[in-house]
């Protein structure tokens, strides 16, 4: 029998700062903001559950300058309802509730929500992941910036034993991109590290055969968004023919309904797709884009989108959960001084959950956004 509550919602702004300057073709990011989502119920007296919105600087859907009060009023408006404690009910619920173009808020309220409900110990998706039993392989991103500080990361990350590599491409001169990528192929084949680029829409469509032809040379697994969203012809021709097969990502940020999501696969028809909950409207519309991914025989992974450890923790349980074997981008918790401390841990290229270790007090960087 389900058990019904209402919560009580505290929010809060944190900035996240980067421990580099961490280039992509979009620009350099220094820090990030980030909000944390704090609920508790009279029904589970003593208990917290944590989540976090965390729009992308000229990317989310909600990224706009009143993000925080739009945030409130709908949190004012959940803490009017009686909910109940069934996760498909919560997922229904959200979706129905909270306004597509607050696509981060959703992810943050579900996982917040499930947390409270499970006891508030960020056991979210209890599975082998979360006793500590399994490890979820990952791929190591390199930034942009010069050639030597992308040579160094590169470097870093072969000796820290990862066997899949994703590389920020686009902004730099392009002879310079496929050096790198000509060096790690050099000394590792294809059976022994996986290399997966990103150009973040970077490359025209004019173009973007001819430098995928040229890509083609270093094997790679994928390349994501090689030309911007929303030129669906040419992108589905690239789809078709690239070379190298295509991953989209930024493709799907606007995309919110069910007829929407089976429409592009339809025709585009990618060979993969890449799903961040934060960007795409919660862990319910991944589900949605992963079933309808599944029946085309399209692959998938999932990706954080820069969140800290309280949204990635969410992530990496959600995915353990779907048994997906590919490498996922799931590598970020590493990137901030300041980042929550967390039990998740990076070895040897797989993300698992030690045990020995805890959780930060977040309580005592929460404060009342409504008073």
């Amino acid at each position: 029998m389900s058990k019904r509550f209402k919560i009580k919602a505290n929010f809060m702004a944190y900035n996240l700062r980067f421990k580099f300057d961490a280039g992509t073709s979009r620009g350099v990011l220094k820090s990030k903001d980030t909000y944390i989502l704090q609920l508790s119920s009279q029904e589970y007296p003593g208990k917290l559950g944590y989540g976090e919105a965390g729009p992308l600087k000229g990317l989310s859907i909600d990224d706009v300058p009143d993000f925080a009060e739009k945030a409130a009023t709908a949190l004012r408006r959940i803490e009017a309802l009686e909910l109940n404690d069934e996760i498909p009910y919560i997922f229904e619920m959200l979706t129905k509730e909270i306004d597509s173009q607050l696509p981060s808020l959703r992810f943050a309220l579900e996982t917040a929500i499930i947390d409270l409900i499970h006891g508030g110990n960020k056991i979210l998706f209890p599975s082998p992941f979360t006793l500590g039993k399994q490890a979820l392989p990952i791929n190591g991103l390199i930034w942009m910036g010069d050639p030597g500080f992308m040579q160094e990361q590169i470097s870093k990350k072969l000796e820290e034993g990862y066997s899949c590599i994703k590389l920020k491409i686009g902004a730099m001169d392009f002879a310079q991109e496929c050096k790198l990528l000509e060096g790690i192929r050099k000394d590792f084949s294809s059976d022994q590290v996986i290399l997966r680029v990103d150009a973040n829409g970077a490359f025209k469509a004019e173009t973007a055969m001819e430098k995928l032809k040229a890509l083609a040379a270093y094997e790679l697994h994928s390349i994501e968004q090689p030309i911007s969203p929303g030129e669906w012809e040419k992108m589905a021709k690239l789809c078709r023919e690239s070379p190298v097969p295509v991953a989209l990502d930024e493709e799907l940020i606007p995309i919110v309904e069910y007829e929407e999501k089976k429409n592009l696969l339809e025709i585009l028809m990618p060979p993969y797709i890449i799903l961040k909950p934060t960007l795409l409207g919660g862990l319910a519309s991944c589900k949605e884009w992963i079933a309808l991914a599944e029946e085309k025989g399209i692959g998938w992974w999932m990706t954080s989108a820069l969140e800290s450890n309280i949204g990635l923790n969410a992530i990496a349980q959600f995915t353990a959960m779907t048994g997906n074997p590919l490498h996922q981008g799931l590598g970020t918790g590493q990137l901030y001084h300041n980042n929550i401390s967390s039990p998740l841990a990076i070895d040897k290229g797989h993300l698992l959950l030690d045990r020995n270790k805890g959780w930060q007090d977040l309580s005592l960087i929460i404060s009342d956004p409504y008073e």
